[in-house]
């Protein structure tokens, strides 16, 4: 995925492009014995250096536009 041109790059390495995927984790307690992810996250990371983010996913925000400084 590729930020658009007024971005300011990744905080690491100034690059422009980011690969953007969805992780669940459990909790836990009981959810961590039952094996229920609960937790849900995105992780953007940078495609030159692998610089990675996470971020919540029960936010409605462009998770890029953190990422790049936007």
């Amino acid at each position: 995925m590729s930020s658009n041109k007024n971005t300011k790059g990744c905080i690491k390495c100034g690059y422009h492009e980011a690969e953007v995927y969805e992780i669940a984790a459990t909790g836990t307690g009981l959810s961590k014995f039952f094996d229920v992810q609960k937790n849900h996250f995105k992780v953007v990371s940078c495609k030159k250096c692998g610089y990675s983010e996470l971020y919540r996913t029960n936010a409605n925000m462009n998770v890029l536009d953190f990422f790049f400084g936007g």
